[in-house]
């Protein structure tokens, strides 16, 4: 019996991973903990083939300690629930599959301190790259994040934001402004002309920015946006904001546009149950082009955000040292379904 066969499975180490596969340590190494040098496919499934028939699980705290930082990248999200954080943590874990990284999630509740609490947090564990996918506040609150993403860097990992942040801190951008303005003219080309918004607080930049684009767009089209309504940023936070809106009164061919899919879907369910129609009615307009947008009926008028591609594009900015700043948005497309028909 050979010297390997006589590990316990899962015992086994780097070095009988690369003598079972026939190659250096060096090259088993770059294989199973998460290097960017490149190894030719053939002793990449080489010794993939041999960690598997060994139980070989590489030592992340070892891993971290030789080089500063663990074959990690850690996803901050504000809610897990919502289909928006979950397209994009598809995208960043299918980057991180193909770069070897495990990829672990916090959820931030969308509180400034307690983000920065995770990052804090997260410090401990020494990740290759932190991606903050939740949207970033102006203020007094968003203080205190900065000295903790300046203090993460500091220990070799990688911060990447999916809207800026700082100037030393890469980011990955959805045009907010340009995509929301894109709908609302659009809506006025349909031939609405009074406007509700369904938002988050003032200082959440996603949503400060969609509802400056939308008023811009609306505006210029010819309509008049009547009230922005401060709710939240799910999908009850819609449904309350509507029900103000309703009882405030709103009369029939207004347009509410909520500053999210979710947010949208939840204004339509408010609208249903006092009664009044969707689309013929009140009409309904979101942001993102989650999948149940495209399943209720009537569809959800949106603006289409490739949300995987968006994710792996945020793993990407962590992983290249030769990350290119200037590289444009991703491209957004308005999509008009039944939630917005075409007025006479």
């Amino acid at each position: 019996m050979s010297e390997i066969a006589t590990h316990t499975r899962g015992s086994a180490t780097l070095h009988d991973v690369a003598r079972e596969a026939g190659v250096s340590l060096a090259t088993a190494s770059r294989v199973l903990n998460g290097s960017t040098r490149k190894v030719a496919e053939s002793y990449r499934d080489r010794v993939q083939a041999a960690a598997d028939k060994l139980g070989y699980t590489a030592n992340l705290s070892a891993q971290a300690t030789a080089r500063g930082t663990a074959a990690i990248v850690a996803l901050l999200v504000a809610d897990i629930a919502d289909p928006y954080f979950g397209q994009l943590a598809s995208g960043v874990a299918r980057g991180a599959d193909e770069a070897g990284l495990v990829v672990t999630i916090a959820i931030t509740e969308r509180d400034p301190q307690r983000e920065a609490k995770l990052v804090r947090a997260l410090r401990g564990q020494r990740p290759r790259g932190l991606i903050l996918a939740a949207s970033r506040t102006d203020g007094p609150d968003g203080a205190g994040l900065q000295s903790e993403l300046d203090a993460f860097q500091s220990m070799g990992g990688r911060v990447v934001a999916l809207g800026p942040v700082g100037a030393d801190i890469r980011s990955v951008t959805v045009d907010n402004l340009g995509g929301s303005r894109a709908l609302a003219t659009r809506l006025s080309q349909l031939g609405y002309r009074d406007a509700v918004i369904v938002g988050a607080r003032e200082g959440v930049r996603t949503s400060d920015d969609r509802v400056t684009g939308f008023t811009e767009g609306f505006t210029a089209g010819g309509g008049v946006v009547r009230d922005v309504i401060r709710a939240g940023f799910t999908r009850d936070a819609g449904y309350e904001g509507a029900q103000r809106m309703l009882a405030a009164g709103v009369p029939a061919g207004t347009v509410v546009f909520g500053i999210s899919d979710v947010v949208a879907i939840g204004a339509m369910s408010a609208i249903r149950d006092a009664g009044r129609e969707v689309g013929s009615d009140l009409a309904v307009a979101g942001f993102d082009d989650i999948p149940t947008g495209r399943d209720i009926r009537p569809g959800l008028t949106t603006v289409h955000v490739p949300l995987e591609d968006f994710g792996y594009r945020a793993l990407h900015a962590v992983l290249e040292e030769d990350w290119d700043p200037s590289l444009p948005p991703l491209p957004l497309d308005v999509v008009v379904r039944g939630s917005t028909p075409e007025r006479a």
